[in-house]
């Protein structure tokens, strides 16, 4: 199987570096069979071709089996006119990458998690409030008036649907628990289709327990009561705020894992920015980046009846998990003393180990 590794901008090639070398660690603990090609992006790419996302950048990744995706400086690119493509949001859509995955997890060690939280937001991720998303043609946010500003939320059932499917076998995969969230009782139509296909599903999976929940309800009780909830099931706006909540719950904002999945095509990126302010003083925390990186082994193994991908994910949490657990490894932002190339090089150590290895067997 081939990777595309974009690096990206600013901390991208920091912590995507200490992605790849677990990455490459697991390929060869497990046998994995991959090949990598990386691609520039970002400002590196905008000097040499003037543009940030080549159309041949594209292509690498709709041909590869996956892509790795660092941090982008997108707030500093230029206008679009002057080449400034923006590289997540435009491969997403080119790919059709409709579901955004986004666990949150306590780990031993880290003074700020939230004890008993273990979630898997599974957000969708092509529809919703955000005015680039809910238009054929034009912008989903306009202005008739001066002193007027209209935002259009679009909801289909193809997307409710398609979502509403990944989060059931996703629970079916974890503790079987699904918590759809809206705020269906003002967003009567909208929410109400974006659930409907929740509840069509769960009466066809009886071993699956489905709950609905506000999502302002949702955001206390993430706090106050994390371990009632597993897979969240959630649409694009709300999702993006909750994520980055749960995710704060578990650590820090450095823990931010994700996936851009959709049927064929799944990309690894961060879900946390890329930190100019402190690109290039190896102080950066990796783990939302080596944890992307192993959510995308998942996926793969998943899609393509590999059990060794799947077997490489549980060593690739339980490797993290023990590098974390030493405040020597793990960087400033968590309370440790460690550093960005440090940390990946402890997490590819316990990777290795003989003890973890027949652990995940």
């Amino acid at each position: 199987m081939n990777l595309v590794v974009m690096a990206g901008d600013d901390i991208g090639p920091e912590i995507v570096a200490a992605a790849m070398a677990m990455v490459k660690a697991a390929d060869a603990e497990f046998s994995l069979g991959l090949r990598f090609t990386d691609v520039e992006v970002g400002m590196g790419s905008h000097r040499r071709h003037g543009t940030t996302l080549t159309e041949a950048a594209i292509r690498m990744a709709e041909e590869a089996d996956a892509a790795i995706v660092g941090p982008c400086g997108m707030t500093d690119y230029p206008s679009l006119a002057e080449g400034g493509v923006n590289i997540p949001g435009t491969i997403r859509k080119r790919l059709d990458l409709y579901a955004n995955l986004r666990p949150a997890r306590s780990r031993a060690g880290l003074p700020d998690a939230r004890k008993d939280l273990d979630v898997l937001i599974v957000r969708e991720n092509t529809e919703g409030f955000y005015s680039d998303r809910t238009m054929f043609q034009g912008n989903g946010e306009f202005m008739p008036t001066p002193d007027v500003a209209l935002s259009v939320r679009k909801i289909t059932r193809q997307g409710s649907e398609r979502i509403a499917k990944v989060a059931f076998e996703y629970a079916a995969r974890r503790s079987r628990r699904v918590t759809v969230v809206g705020k269906r009782h003002v967003l009567q139509m909208s929410d109400g289709l974006f659930m409907e296909p929740a509840y069509a599903l769960a009466k066809t999976r009886p071993d699956i327990v489905l709950r609905e929940m506000d999502i302002d309800a949702m955001a206390a009780d993430i706090y106050t009561r994390p371990g009632r909830h597993d897979v969240i099931l959630i649409s694009n706006m709300f999702g993006d705020i909750l994520s980055n909540l749960a995710v704060a719950l578990s650590g820090g904002l450095g823990m931010a894992a994700a996936i851009n999945a959709g049927d064929k095509h799944a990309i690894a990126n961060a879900g946390h920015g890329s930190a100019p302010d402190i690109a290039g003083k190896g102080i950066a925390n990796p783990t939302g980046m080596i944890l992307s990186a192993g959510m995308l082994l998942e996926w793969l193994g998943i899609r393509h009846g590999k059990p060794a991908f799947q077997q490489a994910w549980r060593a690739v949490q339980a490797a993290v998990d023990a590098a974390l657990a030493d405040p020597e490894a793990r960087t400033g932002d968590l309370g440790g003393r460690g550093n960005t190339r440090g940390f990946g090089e402890a997490v590819v150590r316990h990777l290795r180990s003989a003890k973890l290895l027949a652990a995940v067997a």
